[in-house]
């Protein structure tokens, strides 16, 4: 991957490069407003204007974005409000610096203050600490119709893809990464614009800490090199206590890297 993620792999990899690109293009959009810009006759006194549409769709599309993603009470947006309100050259390079700052924050990963970015990791933990009450109160369906019952992995993997379409859109189930040593693993599901791969597995008789951490350790080296992974969410279905330390193996598994961050929850 280039450009911000050179230095930064994920979180910068989904939601924050999408308004990373939103930025970069009203900052482009207002290098056009200036590109418009028309001398004023000869005789006539003034500050020097730009073409008054485009002025006025750029003007509202940044205001926009800096209110939905740091609020109207922000800095950002009460400067741009404050200084661009006409379509004069000085006003229009001043909504551009604005812009720039906010790429700049967004860059340096100081993006603290943006309000409806949800962190993807967060957002999959909250799944995996809520998905048994899921499951039980699926059984719990009116005048006892057919319903999903958690018996396998098989219905881990169908029930948690269904909570992932909540949050996430491109979610590619089925995956492989490269071969390693002639022998492949699919990946259960690959959330691409995140870089996030998500691996499932539901504890049972002859599966238990043991075999689950040399699965996942197994797991973690294959994944270190597919293209498309920056980190690795494993999710641990113990619905019948079999892992005795749970937080001691997720502790032993997780890791955060340049080359791949793990985070591992066993639930419940």
């Amino acid at each position: 991957m280039g450009g911000i993620l050179a230095n930064k792999r994920w979180p910068y990899s989904g939601e924050f490069m999408r308004i990373l690109e939103k930025v970069d293009k009203l900052i482009e959009k207002g290098q056009a407003v200036l590109a418009s810009h028309r001398p004023n006759p000869p005789g006539v006194i003034g500050f020097p204007t730009c073409d008054s549409g485009i002025f006025a769709t750029w003007k509202t599309q940044s205001l926009s974005l800096l209110e939905r993603q740091f609020s109207s009470t922000s800095a950002y947006y009460l400067e741009f409000q404050d200084k661009v309100k006409q379509p004069y050259t000085g006003s229009i390079s001043t909504g551009i610096g604005v812009l720039t700052a906010v790429k700049e924050e967004i860059e340096s990963g100081d993006v603290s203050t943006v309000t409806d970015t949800k962190n993807p990791i967060q957002v999959i933990e909250n799944l995996c600490d809520r998905f048994h009450l899921v499951a039980r109160q699926l059984r719990e369906r009116h005048d006892e119709r057919d319903t999903i019952d958690i018996q396998d992995e098989y219905d881990v993997q169908d029930l948690f893809h269904a909570l992932l379409h909540v949050d996430f859109e491109d979610i590619r189930p089925e995956d492989w990464v490269p071969s390693n040593a002639g022998k492949s693993t699919r990946v259960d599901f690959l959330l691409k614009p995140e870089g996030i791969v998500v691996e499932i597995k539901k504890t049972r008789k002859g599966l238990g800490a043991k075999e689950i951490g040399s699965q996942l350790i197994e797991d973690i080296h294959r994944y270190s090199s597919h293209p498309d992974c920056d980190a690795l969410v494993c999710f641990v279905y113990d619905p019948d206590g079999r892992v005795a330390n749970p937080r001691g193996l997720e502790a032993d598994l997780n890791k955060d890297s340049d080359e791949l961050v793990v985070k591992t929850f066993i639930r419940p």
